[in-house]
């Protein structure tokens, strides 16, 4: 029996050998690539549609972009939750996946039939402005169920894909640690090959040919994602639900306030903790650090045990890991603020702009492909020469610590903030000078002066984005990682809606900046210094919370292994 079961221990030591590695995370990136390809293609043209087809005002449709880009961000914790608490990873990305596919099938529709949506004001003669109508209660319904759908798809995808491709890899094993280092740079490269694809080709696709046609190709692009994720489900390692992790926090704090008049013993070694290993499960024991010790009573052994009396140090350090981590996010928002206004009013310039190239009519929308150019070029060139370069004295997998680099990606945005401020102040100086302020026609101002912004842009999103991600997902337990990259992407939520806060309140203050409707007569320049000096205040927060920040020690122990 003894010689059966060591066979059988052995056989599916070398079946899971056959799962993971790059051979399953190929598919990750194929599906990453596919479904941003849409979810960005639309997220940069949306402005313009809200704007030239449902005849929303131009600070509306900005906001209603970053509201819906906001809320794609934010439903990434429902999706994170789900997949750590109920389902796994695989499961979670095929679900919302299709629930994403609904969405853009029913903007589709709405493109394709016109009385789903008010006649275009853009095509009304200038004589006749007086018959531009507002939509319908029912057009901004159905055009609101389209988009939220997909919203709640895509946080799904987002929440659960980078976890699930993460888990290819074994992070206890040196050399699967050097290709997880790598993966969330490869994942960035995948990211940006769709989002390219998309602000080129579907762009075009839908100046050129129509709505519908650009969404229905994205419908296709999700279908297929769905599928292709699929085929590779015989090579993956699918990751168990390990119960609520919120359950597990709240339980903490709940314990640590019924004992918190039972003293912390100076032993450590006295304070609760399971060391066995429960078979096939991942067994991770945290060390125990001296911050927000208080929380350290809920370990303390008392003589009413049970879970809401009595949690393992991992547990409690669970909890101080993610109080740890939310000043770091709360800290990155800020830059996703100045994102926002890269997808909304720096779409809105470049309408106004020369937009020729060889012959060639640029569409608005795809202007952002000046930053993801560079970060497809930027990205292996990082990850080939910078990465190994780095580690060699550093010592790091990652060549730098993850806190380092989002501060890198901190301080470029300032960057590109000041730099679009003032190519700001030259496009309105050309619009004044040659007698077009009203916007009837473009300005003798070729489109790429707002590419040193963008550019600026993309190297901080390079550093920064896979730095967030990063740090979120090999810094939390690994019971909640699902969890913790939804965190880190609701950084991009929150400042998509503090955008829209933002707008408004300067809008409010300075007595109209952005009020008017015409770039040309606001006073976008401005803004754009403001966001600049107040992200300067932001790094120096950022600064703040990094030195503050404590990384986890795992404590591995004999036999643990995957």
């Amino acid at each position: 029996m003894l010689q059966q079961g060591i066979c059988k221990d052995i056989f599916y030591k070398r079946k899971d050998a056959r799962r993971g590695g790059n051979r399953a995370a190929i598919f990750a990136h194929v599906m990453e690539g596919l479904e941003n390809m849409a979810f960005v293609a639309n997220a940069n043209s949306f402005v313009t549609y809200f704007y030239d087809y449902m005849n929303f005002s131009l600070t509306k449709s900005a906001n209603t972009l970053t509201n819906y880009m906001g809320t794609a961000f934010l439903l990434t914790l429902l999706g994170g939750f789900l997949s750590d608490t109920y389902l796994s990873r695989f499961k979670t990305c095929v679900l919302f996946a299709c629930i994403e596919l609904v969405g853009y099938a029913l903007l589709t529709i709405q493109a394709h039939q016109p009385q789903l949506r008010p006649f275009p004001c853009k095509d009304i003669g200038p004589d006749h402005k007086d018959q531009c109508q507002d939509p319908t209660a029912s057009q901004v319904a159905f055009l609101q169920s389209g988009l939220y759908l997909i919203a709640l798809g895509t946080s799904g995808v987002k929440a659960a894909l980078p976890a699930l491709g993460a888990d290819q890899f074994d992070a206890t094993d040196p050399k699967e640690a050097s290709l997880l280092a790598s993966f969330f740079n490869w994942f960035l490269f995948s990211f940006t090959s769709g989002a390219i694809l998309g602000v080129t080709f579907f762009v075009w696709i839908s100046t050129n040919r129509g709505w519908d046609w650009g969404l229905g190709i994205s419908t296709v692009a999700v279908f297929l994602a769905v599928l292709l994720l699929c085929m590779g489900y015989s090579l993956y390692r699918n990751n168990v639900p390990k119960g609520s992790p919120l359950l597990r926090i709240l339980q903490v704090f709940v314990a640590s306030f019924r004992n918190r008049k039972l003293p912390i013993p100076e032993n450590e070694a006295e304070l609760h903790e399971v060391h066995d290993k429960e078979k096939g499960q991942d067994h991770e024991i945290l060390q125990r650090t001296d911050q927000f010790r208080f929380l350290d009573k809920a370990a303390v052994v008392s003589s009413n045990p049970g879970q809401w009396n009595l949690c393992t140090v991992t547990q409690v350090e669970e909890t101080k890991i993610l109080i740890r981590m939310l000043p770091i996010l709360l800290s990155t928002i800020f830059m996703n603020t100045c994102l926002a206004q890269l997808q909304t009013f720096t779409i809105q310039q470049s309408t106004t702009l020369d937009t020729n190239l060889l012959g060639f009519k640029i569409p608005g929308p795809s202007i952002p492909v000046f930053p993801l150019l560079i970060m497809f070029f930027t990205v292996p060139l990082y990850d080939r020469y910078f990465v190994p370069f780095a580690r060699r004295i550093t010592g790091i997998p990652t060549g730098i610590r993850h806190l380092q680099r989002i501060g890198i990606g901190l301080v470029l945005s300032i960057i590109s903030m000041a730099v679009a401020g003032v190519v700001e102040t030259r496009r309105k100086s050309v619009a004044f000078q040659h007698g077009l302020v009203d916007g009837s026609k473009p300005l003798p101002m070729t489109v790429f002066s707002l590419a040193i912004q963008y550019g600026i842009f993309g190297f901080a999103d390079m550093f920064t984005f896979v730095g967030i991600l990063e740090f979120f997902y090999e810094e939390s337990s690994a019971g909640m990682r699902s969890l913790s990259t939804a965190i880190s992407w609701s950084s991009l939520a929150f400042g998509y809606f503090l955008s829209s806060v933002v707008v408004e309140v300067v809008n409010k203050v300075s007595g109209g900046w952005l009020a008017s409707n015409n770039l040309n007569r606001d006073k976008l320049n401005y803004f754009y210094w403001l966001l600049s000096a107040l992200s300067v205040v932001n790094f120096g927060v950022y600064l703040m919370c990094a030195s503050w920040y404590k990384y986890k020690k795992v404590e591995v122990k004999e036999g643990d292994s995957k």
